[in-house]
């Protein structure tokens, strides 16, 4: 529906348009913190815009089939952003590593439901209240860590930390999951003989 394609787009730009701010504050200033000030604001507003349009979409009954693939895409385009900045920002294997368990769930789990929809059984995959936990840590993660100055460390910086590493454990738990929802038809796929070109 409408509130759900426009909210996509918003999520979708609004990470790479910060982007460009932070690059130009750091070249006039030398701080990339003096240039990534706003960009908490911008993610927070990102992530409730997000969780607006699908609310409204739900309740107005405009939910799409278009809809439903986008609002994933911009999701996960939104979130895999700003872990990239933050992984240029950190500069330390403690983020890198959870931060490349994040991503990698990201498209295994996104592999998983376009061949599960493929197949016609995409509700096999559907969200689960894991998926829906691991969100909402990871999203406060990243809005703590965006909201710290590394350099500077503190209990904030740690508690952004723990909450990564919490969301990060919680993705593998999800992956897990999803793939043993599709593990029937995932072996069915792997022995069944391929077709002749």
């Amino acid at each position: 529906g409408s509130p759900r394609c426009v909210a996509c787009l918003c999520c979708s730009t609004a990470c790479p348009a910060q982007c460009i701010h932070i690059e130009a504050g750091e070249s006039q200033e030398g701080d990339t913190r003096n240039g990534s000030e706003r960009f908490p604001k911008v993610f927070v507003l990102a992530a409730l815009t997000d969780w607006l349009d699908g609310y409204l979409a739900r309740r107005l009954d405009q939910s799409t089939s278009f809809g439903a693939f986008l609002d994933p895409v911009a999701d996960k385009l939104m979130v895999v952003i700003a872990i990239v900045l933050l992984v240029t920002e950190q500069q330390t294997a403690w983020f890198t590593i959870p931060a490349l368990v994040v991503v990698g769930r990201e498209i295994l789990v996104s592999a998983l439901r376009e061949w599960m929809a493929e197949i016609g059984k995409r509700t096999s995959v559907a969200v689960s209240w894991v998926g829906k936990v691991k969100t909402f840590v990871q999203m406060l993660a990243i809005i703590t860590l965006l909201a710290v100055d590394p350099g500077k460390g503190g209990p904030w910086l740690a508690l952004g930390y723990i909450l990564f590493y919490a969301a990060a454990a919680l993705t593998l738990w999800s992956a897990v999951l999803y793939v043993r929802a599709a593990w029937g038809d995932l072996s069915d796929a792997a022995t069944r003989p391929g077709r002749a070109n």
